[in-house]
C-alpha cells in the first residue's frame, strides 16, 4: 500500500466523522440514515489513520505531494 493521503485531506475525513457523530448524537439524524452517516464516517477515519485509500488508488487520485 502506497500512502496518497495528505495531511489535509485526513483532517477533513475526521471532521466528517465527528460531524456525523455530532449530528446523530444531538438527535438531528436518527436511525438508519444516522447510523449509516457514522459508518460512511468511521470508514473515513479508518483510511485517514492507514493513509491509504482504496477508492483514489482506483481512479488513480493522489492528494500525496510528489518530492
Amino acid at each position: 500500500m502506497k500512502s496518497n493521503l495528505e495531511n489535509a485531506d485526513k483532517i477533513v475525513r475526521v471532521l466528517v466523522l465527528l460531524g456525523a457523530l455530532v449530528l446523530y448524537f444531538m438527535e438531528v439524524t436518527s436511525g438508519v440514515f444516522g447510523i449509516a452517516l457514522i459508518v460512511i464516517g468511521s470508514v473515513l477515519l479508518l483510511t485517514s489513520l492507514l493513509n491509504y485509500c482504496p477508492l483514489y488508488s482506483v481512479l488513480g487520485i493522489s492528494t500525496k505531494r510528489k518530492k
